[in-house]
C-alpha cells in the first residue's frame, strides 16, 4: 500500500491504480471509495447522491468527465445459527459466470468494524461423489460464506449483520512488464487516471465538473443526480470500459467516451495495461483543459 503522500505527489497513476484495485465499493456500498477520492483531490466534496464532486472554473460552457465507482457483489441475506452467512446480489449489471467465479474463494465481509477475511464453502469431496453431469451451476443461492464463527452470536460479535457488503477479496498483481490483474481493474484504473489528471490539469473556460459517480451498475444514480444538479452540460465523457447506454440523460449534451483496454474483463482477473493508464492520464489533463 503507498502513503497518500506519495500517491498525491506521483506524476503518473500508477500507484494509485494499485490502491484502488485494492478496495472494495459494491454498488450502494461506495461510501469508503468516495472517502479516499475525497481525500485525494483537495477542494473535492461529496453531493447529495453520495458522488465525489470536484468543480473547476464558473460560468458557460458546463462540461462534465464522470468516472463511476462502483463494481458487483454480494450482501449477506441470512445468518445461520451455525455461524455461515448466505449472500444476495446487489442487482445491477454483472458478468454472467460472477457467481461461478464465487465458489471456494477467499471474499471480504465489510461489517461495522471493518472488512473480515472469510470463504465461500465448498461441498466436501470426502462426502460426494464430485460433480455430475446434470448438476446445476454454483448461484449464489448455494453460497455459505465461513468467517471463522461457530454460532450466530459470534457472528453478531464481530459486528457482521444483514445487508453488509461481501465481495472477493482484493489482491491486486503486478504481472509482465506494466500489467495489473484485479476485479474491476478497467474501473479502477479509469479513475486513477482521472484523479492524477485532475490534479494537475488547468481547466479551460466554462465550468468543469469532475464526478467520481455511484451506483452506476444498477441505474447510473449518481451520474443522473450530477447532471440534474450541476447540468445541463453541454459535453459529458464518461470514462469507463463499459459502454451500456444511458437512458433520460438528454442534459448530459454531447455524451463520449474514453476506454481503457481491459482483458478478461468481468473475472477476478480482469487486467490493465499501467502504460494505457498513463496515456489515459494525459488525454484527461487535455480534455480538462478545454482542448477536446
Amino acid at each position: 500500500m503507498f502513503p497518500l503522500l506519495l500517491l498525491l505527489q506521483a506524476p503518473d497513476p500508477a500507484p494509485l491504480t494499485a490502491r484502488l484495485a485494492a478496495m472494495t465499493a459494491v454498488t450502494g456500498y461506495e461510501q469508503r471509495m468516495v472517502d479516499s477520492i475525497v481525500s485525494l483531490l483537495p477542494g473535492a466534496t461529496r453531493d447529495r447522491a453520495g458522488n465525489a464532486i470536484l468543480k473547476l472554473g464558473t460560468g458557460a460552457p458546463a462540461r462534465l468527465v464522470a468516472c463511476p465507482l462502483d463494481e458487483p457483489g454480494y450482501v449477506v441475506g441470512g445468518v445461520r445459527d451455525d455461524g455461515y452467512l448466505t449472500l444476495h446480489r446487489v442487482p445491477g449489471r454483472t458478468h454472467p459466470l460472477a457467481d461461478q467465479q464465487l465458489e471456494g474463494q477467499r471474499v471480504t465481509v465489510w461489517g461495522a468494524r471493518g472488512g473480515i477475511p472469510a470463504v465461500v464453502a465448498v461441498r466436501s469431496t470426502h462426502l460426494t461423489r464430485g460433480r455430475t453431469t446434470n448438476e446445476a451451476p454454483f448461484t449464489a443461492d448455494a453460497a455459505y460464506v465461513d468467517l471463522g464463527a461457530a454460532t450466530a452470536a459470534e457472528v453478531a460479535a464481530a459486528g457482521v449483520g444483514l445487508l453488509d457488503a461481501v465481495a472477493l477479496a482484493k489482491r491486486p498483481q503486478r504481472y509482465g512488464d506494466s500489467l495489473l490483474a484485479a476485479p474491476v481493474a478497467g474501473r479502477r484504473a479509469s479513475c486513477a487516471a482521472l484523479v492524477t489528471a485532475a490534479r494537475s490539469a488547468r481547466p479551460g473556460r466554462g465550468t468543469t465538473i469532475i464526478a467520481f459517480t455511484v451506483e452506476q451498475n444498477l441505474s447510473a444514480r449518481g451520474l443522473l443526480t450530477a447532471m440534474h444538479e450541476y447540468g445541463p452540460f453541454s459535453h459529458t465523457l464518461l470514462v469507463d470500459p463499459d459502454s451500456a447506454a444511458l437512458r433520460g440523460a438528454e442534459g448530459l449534451g454531447a455524451v463520449s467516451r474514453e476506454r481503457i483496454a481491459t482483458r478478461y474483463s468481468g473475472t477476478p482477473v480482469e487486467t490493465v495495461s499501467l502504460r494505457d493508464a498513463a496515456g489515459l492520464t494525459e488525454r484527461l489533463r487535455t480534455w480538462i483543459g478545454g482542448d477536446e
